[in-house]
């Protein structure tokens, strides 16, 4: 605010007059035109001509998007969405078969299967959980300074950008003459690429550990019992959640292709997005099938029924992934619902709006909270359904289906910031109106894709807090004499409750004054 009330001079509007020569420039020679000579010049630029769109945290001269060819942006979109997607599964998966062939083969800790180290605390504990379990934790650290620094730093230049320049100033959004739109246009990237792509990935890697740890246990209750668990079975149960997502990032990239290589795309680019993830879905779902036989076809199913708690054999962590994966398409669509214009409860909040901030905040703080409804009731039929069906494990192969086909999640979902800095860029470069409307639309509908992206990272991690939860209760019990109640019946638990709620709250608030300090 600072910046933009002194004395625009002569070199501002110097720097003006470079933005849109040089964008005038790039769509120029995308089109085999000559650039503009004249340094005073004040192109004009024709909205057929193309411009520049400030993708997934790159610079990259994209004509059609910014070009109002409406049915080539969402393909525009789509290709570069999909480079954040593909490096969000790739580079999970990668880190996961590196410490798989290096600490689980090279050093052997996969041939260790009991406890046999000890910890400065004096707690036992077998070795490539825990190294895993570093991994995972890494990955968590990075997505928390990611996504809450990002996070308060994108709302923050957004909030900032809106008061000073449309409040204040009276200009339009993203008008050059505010330097805020800079701010805003780096926070996008920032907040909602960057910060969303590193948590959904911890939420992928902490789905795909808490299966391989909850195995670990699911062995050494089998020996405690005597039920005949053999190594054999642990190795496939470790190996199953690496090759089934695996699977998934293989169909998420003919998910992907689906779209960018489209010869005709519709003229519903809400409908080619969600196609995008439902082949990404389906493909993982029936390819899943194929490594659920690979890995436990061998093993008699009585086996897998005392030791897992698997009914209905090899199938079993098959059909708890499946349900996952249906859960996770549930959620997303009632996210859809809730948050695309082109249904109810979006339009009832406009309406509201005219009466007023009061009652636009009020009516969208019911809906918030409304929405939260049909997301619980799937996430609990999910955990009852994959319990009964394949035991503890279960929920865990539930947790890591719902993201097996994030690199598809991801890719849709970066489209909304992608478009915003496409709008805003339209506004700096000078291009005709109607330029920005169009971006304004797919600006829009990218509002909805993140928030059925969000929709997937807080189901799985519901369901992979529950598998890490048993897979600790049994840790500490295997280190104590004494008889753990973890039951609604015992006070601790009750108060260890409150208190996680009470810190979501609290978290919550210490976040918003950040932003609202910083947008000051």
């Amino acid at each position: 605010r600072q910046l933009f009330h002194r004395r625009i001079g002569n070199a501002e509007l110097r720097i003006l007059r470079r933005v849109k020569r040089e964008a005038h420039d790039i769509a120029a020679a995308a089109l085999g035109r000559q650039p503009v000579e004249k340094a005073d010049a004040e192109p004009r630029l024709d909205h057929r001509d193309g411009g520049v769109i400030l993708a997934g945290g790159i610079a990259h001269p994209r004509g059609d998007i910014v070009a109002g060819k409406d049915l080539h942006a969402v393909v525009v979109v789509a290709l570069s969405g999909s480079v954040m997607g593909l490096c969000v599964g790739g580079c999970a998966l990668f880190g996961l078969f590196l410490v798989y062939i290096i600490f689980g083969l090279g050093l052997g800790q996969l041939e260790e299967v009991s406890g046999s180290y000890t910890n400065l605390l004096g707690l036992t504990f077998v070795p490539f959980p825990m190294t895993l379990s570093g991994y995972a934790l890494g990955c968590s650290l990075v997505a928390m300074f990611n996504r809450v620094g990002g996070g308060i730093y994108t709302k923050a230049a957004d909030m900032g950008a809106d008061l000073v320049g449309k409040t204040e100033a009276h200009i339009p959004e993203d008008d050059p003459r505010n330097p805020a739109t800079i701010a805003d246009n780096v926070g996008d990237n920032v907040g909602a690429v960057v910060g969303l792509g590193s948590d959904l990935l911890e939420s992928f890697v902490g789905a795909i550990s808490s299966g391989v740890i909850l195995s670990y246990h699911m062995f050494a209750k089998s020996l405690a019992e005597g039920t005949g668990m053999t190594e054999e079975l642990l190795q496939s149960l470790i190996r199953f959640p690496l090759l089934f997502v695996s699977i998934g990032l293989i169909a998420c990239c003919i998910g992907i292709a689906t779209l960018v290589f489209k010869s005709k795309p519709s003229n519903d680019p809400h409908r080619d997005l969600n196609g995008a993830t439902y082949v990404s879905a389906g493909l993982t779902m029936l390819l899943g099938i194929a490594v659920a036989y690979v890995c436990f076809h061998s093993y008699d199913k009585s086996l897998l029924a005392a030791c897992l708690g698997f009914k209905v054999g090899f199938f079993s962590p098959w059909v708890a992934a499946a349900i996952g994966i249906a859960a996770g398409i549930i959620i997303g669509a009632f996210a859809e619902y809730y948050t695309y214009d082109a249904y109810k409860p979006t339009q009832l909040l406009a309406q509201a709006s005219k009466e007023g901030a009061t009652l636009t905040i009020t009516q969208g703080l019911a809906l918030g909270m409304k929405s939260c409804m049909v997301p619980c009731i799937v996430l609990g039929a999910g955990i009852i359904c994959s319990y009964s069906i394949s035991g503890m494990c279960g929920v865990a192969m539930a947790a890591m289906g719902m993201l097996s086909f994030v690199s598809a999640t991801v890719s849709v979902d970066t489209y909304g910031p992608m478009s915003d800095n496409a709008g805003g860029i339209a506004e700096m470069a000078g291009l005709e109106p109607e330029v920005r409307e169009r971006t304004d639309a797919l600006d829009s509908l990218g509002n909805t894709t993140a928030a059925t992206g969000k929709g997937f990272a807080i189901g799985s991690a519901s369901l992979t807090a529950l598998a890490l939860l048993v897979s600790y209760v049994n840790i500490v019990q295997d280190n104590t004499e004494e008889i753990l109640n973890f039951t609604l019946t015992s006070p601790t638990v009750l108060v260890g409750m409150f208190i996680g709620a009470m810190l979501t709250f609290v978290f919550s608030a210490f976040t918003m004054s950040a932003v609202q300090k910083a947008a000051q």
